[in-house]
């Protein structure tokens, strides 16, 4: 496959990957199982991590940059402390406790951020790089990135969360984008 056009800044063989925006059908598409733990696996999300801290998020799910897979990464130190480094395979929310409310943004909605509801707590199972399967809790910010990259990995995406006026106002902003050729 050619992914010249997706690929963009070389930096020490990891390369940044280009990330798509709402309406990429691929966001809307319940990402594959990966099946194959290889090299190919360990370069998709080394690039993640590496396009994620660029755009300065804290997690980016494969289906961001245009792979139809069930991958994501998630560091909330961002790129700081290399022990937060999360990667997420074939991930589930296996337990939900609570509520919280906050604001939430997302890479392939740049300058949208609303306040969604969300789990306080949530327990998931995924695998690892190796495809060994774990399991691990997470709370406030850790468990809204849980529950918003997986979602991206269902093909869920956080304006869908929203309120139906509150998602109005904001497809109506993306529209308004589109046309002056900015989104």
């Amino acid at each position: 496959m050619d992914t010249s056009n997706r690929y963009g800044a070389f930096k020490k063989n990891k390369m940044i990957l280009k990330i798509v925006k709402y309406p990429e059908p691929v966001l809307q598409q319940p990402g594959e199982p990966v099946t194959e733990f290889n090299g190919e696996l360990k370069k998709l999300v080394a690039d993640m991590f590496e396009t994620m801290y660029a755009s300065q998020g804290i997690g980016l799910a494969a289906p961001q940059v245009a792979v139809s897979k069930r991958v994501t990464v998630i560091d909330l130190s961002l790129g700081k402390d290399p022990a937060q480094k999360l990667v997420l395979i074939n991930p589930e929310v296996i337990l939900r406790e609570g509520k919280q409310y906050e604001e939430e943004g997302c890479l392939s909605f740049p300058e949208i951020r609303e306040k969604i509801s969300r789990a306080a707590k949530v327990s998931i199972r995924a695998q690892n790089e190796k495809g060994k399967w774990f399991e691990m809790d997470g709370e406030e910010l850790l468990s809204r990135a849980f529950q918003h990259e997986i979602d991206h990995l269902d093909g869920m995406l956080f304006i869908f969360r929203m309120s139906a006026l509150k998602r109005d106002l904001v497809l109506r902003k993306i529209r308004k984008l589109q046309r002056e050729g900015t989104w």
